[in-house]
């Protein structure tokens, strides 16, 4: 059921829809998706990383077979009628040097060299240390063979996981799980309420689509179900690989069971317009509500800075993202001209009695559904690398702020504990004069409340210090997801120009040749 996107394929979808409108109905899709901001939300979507290679599809190291011709060597040579490249031009069917594109199966490298695996065991916001000597990373995920699960609106979708590895935490090398959607919002609900308020980056799961979700439910098997089935395979995929790939996520027990386990326990409040939708969706106004009014005076330059660089960060990705998922539309709609263009100089050439200017017609309608495959092509490199790519770092740039929330939370609480005991003090001052037989309770609270402050102090401390070295890692990542992505979508855009000229060089001989 998976969606190819090779050969004469209609492309990937569309750009989704405004996400703020109505998400998925079942199989733990959530009427009020929230951002990875607070502990109980419902993850805000979508991971991006670096195009690996799985079962799904071919390697995608070359998003066009490499051609070694220097196409411009001699370009200022006339190609003769005989010449191999008319030869191409006249054959059935799309050129053999074009290989169309498929999406990408995975957007994080999957083996990357790392040494801190960590172990870890903790007790309140005790730090939680990386055992530099463990495994360095070797695990690649694939999500792969989609089954539909009973029918109508009682039916839900069935992931396949492939777990690759030779890390000692695993019992196997290599092992598979069958996992429905609802599992992965589970999962994700689960490290957030866990990892969140003690300052880790939690990377947000994939975003519900109630109109996707239905059509698959309810609807015939098309294009765009295809579509939104393989969007959200990918999309499992990087979120499952960014998960892993977290040194302390990694080891949690949560992570390691959804992993490993044959059956895992229903994943609960994940439906839409359940009680506990409901609840999310006051929590997160009453949150938004807080963050207006918590004035947190600052004193870390460090961390000023950072909160106004990812402020503007996500700002531009998301006027990026935008204007990606415009160039997507457009090259899916110069694609359609391109095909009503060939169909129309081909029927102008079966009517044409001029010999030379019939057959001219015919090979430019021929040129012309080959230049309609190459935009598809390309239409889909634009969004199976660059727009996911951004629409992934829109939401964990969402779950990185999430994480500076938690700790100005952290700082209010620990004043409102200090405020808390200077008005204790206060009163126990009064008491000795006024109410001496009460003065033992008041000392006894103040002695509580003082270990409250203290351990308020202790927390803070420990949260600064957590999100210091998460946004360190963060960025790393982010730098390397970027580059090598950017990189793979240049090589598109050549490749494509490229093929685009060889077309037209081997077509421009028989415009000639018109007499």
């Amino acid at each position: 059921m998976t969606a190819e996107h090779g050969g004469h394929s209609q492309g990937p979808p569309l750009p989704p829809p405004d996400h703020a409108g109505f998400q998925a109905l079942q199989d733990g899709e959530d009427l009020f998706p929230e951002p990875a901001v607070t502990l109980e939300s419902e993850p805000a979507s979508l991971p991006a990383e670096d195009i690996s290679t799985n079962s799904n599809g071919p390697k995608q190291d070359s998003l066009f077979d490499d051609d070694p011709e220097d196409l411009f060597a001699e370009a200022t040579e006339e190609v003769s009628l005989d010449s191999p490249e008319r030869e191409v031009l006249l054959s059935d069917g799309p050129s053999p040097a074009i290989t169309p594109i498929t999406p990408p199966t995975s957007v994080i490298t999957p083996r990357i060299g790392h040494a801190h695996d960590d172990m870890f065991t903790h007790s309140s916001f005790d730090e939680i240390e990386e055992d530099e000597s463990g495994d360095s990373f070797d695990m690649h995920i694939s999500v792969s063979d989609p089954e539909k699960v009973g029918d109508g609106m009682n039916a839900y979708m069935a992931y396949k996981v492939t777990i690759k590895t030779s890390m000692t935490i695993f019992q196997l090398h290599e092992f598979s799980v069958k996992r429905r959607f609802s599992d992965f919002l589970g999962l994700h609900s689960k490290l957030a309420s866990k990892y969140l308020h003690i300052g880790y980056i939690v990377p947000p799961a994939p975003e519900k689509s109630i109109v996707g979700m239905t059509k698959v439910k309810v609807g015939k098997e098309d294009q765009s179900s295809n579509d939104f089935v393989e969007k959200r395979r990918l999309a499992l995929e990087r979120y499952l690989m960014r998960t892993v790939k977290h040194p302390v996520l990694l080891k949690d027990p949560d992570v390691l069971q959804f992993l490993e386990s044959s059956e895992l326990p229903r994943a609960v409040s994940t439906q839409a317009l359940s009680s506990a939708g409901l609840l999310r969706m006051v929590n997160k106004a009453a949150d938004a509500v807080n963050k207006m009014t918590i004035k947190m005076n600052e004193s870390d330059a460090w961390f000023e800075e950072k909160q106004q660089h990812f402020e503007n960060l996500d700002v531009q990705l998301r006027k990026l993202h935008a204007s990606v998922e415009s160039l997507v539309c457009h090259r899916k709609e110069l694609s359609v001209n391109t095909a009503q263009f060939a169909k129309s100089a081909a029927m102008l050439g079966n009517s044409e009695d001029h010999t030379a200017l019939s057959r001219a017609l015919s090979q430019l309608a021929e040129v012309e559904e080959k230049i309609d495959q190459l935009h598809q092509d390309q239409s889909n490199a634009d969004f199976y690398l660059f727009s996911e790519l951004l629409g992934d770092y829109v939401r964990l740039i969402t779950a990185v702020k999430g994480v500076f929330d938690h700790r100005m939370k952290t700082w209010q609480k620990w004043q409102d504990s200090q405020l808390l005991l200077q008005k204790k003090r206060e009163a126990e001052a009064k008491l000795q004069t006024n109410k001496p037989d009460k003065l033992q309770q008041a000392r006894d609270d103040i002695k509580e409340l003082e270990g409250k402050v203290h351990q308020g102090e202790r927390e803070f401390e420990q949260i600064s210090k957590t999100i210091r070295k998460e946004v360190s890692r963060f960025e790393k990542e982010r730098v390397k997801d970027f580059k090598t992505i950017i990189i793979k979508y240049l090589e598109s855009l050549v490749q494509t120009q490229q093929q685009m000229i060889k077309y037209w060089e081997a077509f421009l001989p028989e415009a000639k040749a018109i007499s």
